[in-house]
């Protein structure tokens, strides 16, 4: 099982990867939305919010009206950040659950 610090951390560093890539990212897909991730087996959560390709205003805690929300294990989310989880898969194994509207899951697939 990972730490909070190390979920606290991946989603760091995928804010930075995506802020990188900003331009090509908004360019693929135009979303601005409240997201909230909810870490399983530490009973955590971070929320932020997705817009112009970025991850802005990363912080703990949930966010219970977010848009968009993720929910997994500590391992799987550092596997999917760091790219060894495929997220249709473990979409598909209910490893990962992604509650948002199904317009804006077409947008995220892009995204992912």
């Amino acid at each position: 099982m990972a730490s909070v610090d190390e979920c606290r951390q991946a989603l760091r560093d995928l804010a930075a990867r995506l802020d990188r890539n900003a331009e090509t990212v908004r360019e693929r897909i135009d979303l601005d939305r409240t997201l909230a991730c909810r870490v399983t087996d530490l009973d955590v959560a971070f929320h932020g919010r997705l817009a112009g390709g970025r991850l802005l205003d990363l912080t703990d805690g949930d966010d219970p009206k977010a848009k968009i929300a993720l929910s997994t294990n500590s391992d799987d989310l550092l596997a999917l950040v760091g790219g060894k989880l495929d997220v249709t898969a473990a979409v598909a194994s209910r490893r990962v659950t992604i509650k948002a509207n199904p317009f804006d899951l077409l947008k995220l697939r892009k995204l992912l």
